[in-house]
């Protein structure tokens, strides 16, 4: 029996249990080509009763004992997903169907149906989802894993939860997400935000205009002219509607905690990082030298 159970054979990564009884299911494997035989659904009951569905083995190339093993305890496969900071959901939608080979429409479909906003419900992390899911089901275990962690969270750094108050918070902090270079300037653009709308003075945020199917495209003067959604901060007074992209922590507590300085105006430099200046003389002063750096460079190559 020691040397039975030793002996080597090969298995998929990803293994497909179908639903029986074990003899079934070492049946089913045999007709694949396992190296498996009747008295293996006796020893694999030592260890318990075998799962249905598809479970992820530890490795291509077991001892029988460990694949019988394995059949047993394994846990269910899964597909991981990154939802990096300030992506929204247009791609990642797009990212899952193509994985799942899912139907985008319907998937889209489902999507704006049970989510009370277009972005910014699923927060910026890794998801390990079922290695096989419908449209239906993977909008519902997104929706319900979402909305549980928005409370969870909303209650621990607010003490309460009320989701119109909260996602105006998330709103916030998508906005900051995608204007900091870094998760040191977060609570200070949390802060221009707020000197900004206090002042009655437009956003003016390219950030906000970054939503949707415009995550990735450069903000231009005709888009500022033609974007009539509240997502147009040039346009509109205060925060958007809704948020305009995926958040992470940092975002949401600068959000919450705004940085107290005195700024309105803020522009990159040539180091990645914003300058910030209180008036739009300085804020003048600061474009006018980053242009300068890029005559210099242009000259240079």
């Amino acid at each position: 029996m020691s040397f039975y159970i030793s002996y080597p054979m090969k298995s998929a990564v990803v293994l497909y249990i179908p639903k029986g009884t074990t003899k079934e299911i070492i049946t089913q494997l045999k007709s694949q080509n396992y190296d498996v035989s009747k008295v293996d659904a006796y020893i694999t009951r030592l260890f318990g009763f075998t799962q249905s569905g598809y479970i992820e083995m530890p490795s291509t190339t077991l001892t029988k004992g460990e694949f019988l093993y394995y059949l047993v305890k394994s846990k269910a496969a899964t597909r991981k997903f990154t939802l990096i900071p300030g992506e929204t959901s247009y791609f990642f939608l797009r990212d899952l169907a193509s994985a799942y080979n899912l139907n985008i429409d319907k998937l889209e479909k489902l999507y704006n149906q049970k989510f009370p906003y277009t972005d910014g419900v699923i927060l910026a992390n890794t998801y390990y989802l079922p290695y096989t899911a419908s449209e239906e089901r993977l909008t519902d275990i997104l929706l319900d894993t979402s909305m549980q962690e928005q409370k969870r969270l909303a209650i621990e750094l607010t003490g309460s939860y009320n989701q119109k108050k909260w996602f105006k918070v998330i709103t916030k902090a998508s906005i900051i997400q995608k204007e900091a270079a870094n998760t040191s300037e977060m609570p200070i653009i949390s802060g221009v935000i707020d000197n900004r709308i206090k002042i009655g003075m437009p956003l003016q945020m390219d950030g906000s205009l970054n939503y949707g199917k415009y995550s990735h495209i450069r903000v231009t003067p005709e888009r500022i002219q033609n974007d009539k959604t509240t997502f147009n901060t040039y346009k509109y007074l205060g925060l958007p509607k809704e948020p305009s992209g995926s958040v992470s922590i940092a975002a949401i507590k600068a959000a919450l905690h705004p940085a107290k300085v005195p700024y309105l105006y803020f522009m990159r430099n040539d180091k990645g990082t914003h300058n910030f200046s209180t008036t739009y003389q300085a804020h003048l002063n600061n474009v006018e030298k980053r242009q300068k750096t890029l005559d210099i460079t242009d000259k240079a190559r």
